[in-house]
C-alpha cells in the first residue's frame, strides 16, 4: 500500500508548501479578488482563513477518531461551520492567517507521520466523505486544498 503514514505526511508536507507558496506571491490587491459567490462571498483572503479553520478542524476530527470517537455528528452542517468560521477570523490579518496555516499545517504532518497502518484504518464520520477510513480523511486534507487552489490561481490568472 502507498498510502502509508509516511507518504501521506510527505505528501501533506509538499502540498503545503505549494499552498503557503502560492498566498506568499500575491500581491496586496490580489488579497480580495472574489473566487466564490454562491451563498457568501468568498475572496482570496476567505479561502486563506477557510484553509486555517478546516486544517484545524480536522486535527480535531483524527485525534478524536484516533481516541475511538466516531467523529463528526451525521447533523454536521459544512456551511454553517465555514459561515462562523469566516466570521471569527475576519478581523485576523492575511500575513497572520498564514502564519496559522503553516502551523497548523506543521502539526497536521507531525499527527499523521505518527499514524500506525492499524490507525489509518480506523473509522469514523467525515462531514463529506460520510464514514470511511482515517487514510481517506487525510487524502481529502491536501485534495481539498488542490481544489480550492486551482480556482484560485484562475481568478488570480483572470
Amino acid at each position: 500500500m502507498s498510502e502509508t503514514a509516511a507518504f501521506l505526511a510527505e505528501r501533506l508536507a509538499a502540498e503545503g508548501e505549494k499552498t503557503a507558496a502560492f498566498f506568499e506571491a500575491l500581491s496586496p490587491q490580489d488579497w480580495q479578488a472574489l473566487v466564490y459567490s454562491e451563498s457568501e462571498a468568498w475572496t482570496i483572503r476567505s479561502l486563506l482563513a477557510h484553509f486555517v479553520s478546516a486544517e484545524q478542524g480536522f486535527l480535531n476530527l483524527f485525534q478524536d477518531i484516533l481516541a475511538g470517537g466516531f467523529g463528526a455528528q451525521e447533523s454536521f452542517d459544512i456551511d454553517g461551520y465555514n459561515a462562523e468560521e469566516q466570521r471569527k477570523t475576519a478581523h485576523v490579518p492575511s500575513h497572520e492567517l498564514l502564519v496559522q496555516f503553516r502551523a497548523a499545517r506543521a502539526q497536521m504532518v507531525a499527527l499523521v507521520a505518527s499514524l500506525t497502518p492499524e490507525d489509518l484504518q480506523k473509522q469514523g464520520r467525515h462531514p463529506f466523505l460520510g464514514v470511511t477510513t482515517l487514510a481517506e480523511m487525510v487524502k481529502m486534507v491536501y485534495r481539498h486544498n488542490q481544489i480550492h487552489l486551482r480556482d484560485l490561481r484562475k481568478r488570480v490568472s483572470d
